[in-house]
């Protein structure tokens, strides 16, 4: 297919994702470090060790702006009306939206069942400046459970990070809080179903989906 413009979007996105987790490896690595080279005792090291991830994981958890929702998750075969847009959780589809980036919209209730496995569906509005979007889709990389994809509902800011039950609004794909929701809510334990799969099963957008269900009729008619 040859590189294309979205191609290559995501390759330097790719580069920049890769560089960013690579500065905060070597980050975490010197304090490591510093902490060794003060020669402080075994347990002394043991104990710092804990608080220091407790810190971790309070300062992932404690990300402000981050919204709340209980939420249902049966099976439906047809289209929900969901009450936050983008959606956080609820009825959807027995099939779910593969993990990647999309250049338009999806189908809701596809994406939502990607949600309950533990992925984070990253939205933003069509229109969205060029260099906002190549920010924002750095943040999938092959095997991530992410979606970024545009939304064309009304949603509450430009950017919009969903994970099952949760929500954060940004204005800027730059904002620090989206990392921070990525890492404790990517392939998060606390979802209905921790560990399955968010590849094999639907790659299409909603458009390339209705063109295909618009096909088949033809075809059927035709026969």
């Amino acid at each position: 297919m040859g590189n294309n413009p979205a191609q290559q979007r995501r390759g330097k996105a790719a580069e920049r994702r890769a560089q960013r987790i690579k500065e905060a490896r070597r980050r975490r690595m010197l304090v490591i470090a510093a902490s060794v080279a003060g020669g402080v005792a075994a347990l002394v090291l043991v104990v710092g060790g804990i608080g220091y991830l407790w810190y971790l994981d309070y300062d992932s958890r404690n990300i402000d702006g981050v919204t709340e929702y209980e939420v249902g998750r049966d099976h439906v075969d047809s289209p929900v009306a969901y009450e936050q847009s983008p959606p956080v959780g609820g009825e959807h589809y027995p099939r779910w939206q593969n993990c990647d980036v999309y250049t338009e919209p999806l189908v809701d209730e596809f994406a939502v069942h990607s949600l309950e496995h533990g992925a984070v569906w990253i939205t933003y509005e069509p229109g969205l400046d060029e260099e906002q979007v190549s920010q924002l889709e750095e943040r999938h990389t092959p095997g991530s459970y992410v979606l970024v994809s545009p939304y064309e509902g009304d949603m509450p800011a430009p950017i919009v990070a969903s994970s099952w039950g949760r929500q954060l609004t940004l204005q800027d794909a730059g904002d620090e809080r989206l990392d921070q929701f990525l890492r404790t809510y990517e392939q998060s334990s606390d979802v209905p179903e921790p560990g399955a799969a968010c590849s094999g099963q639907i790659g299409q957008t909603a458009q390339e989906l209705d063109l295909t269900e618009a096909q088949q009729e033809e075809d059927t008619e035709d026969e």
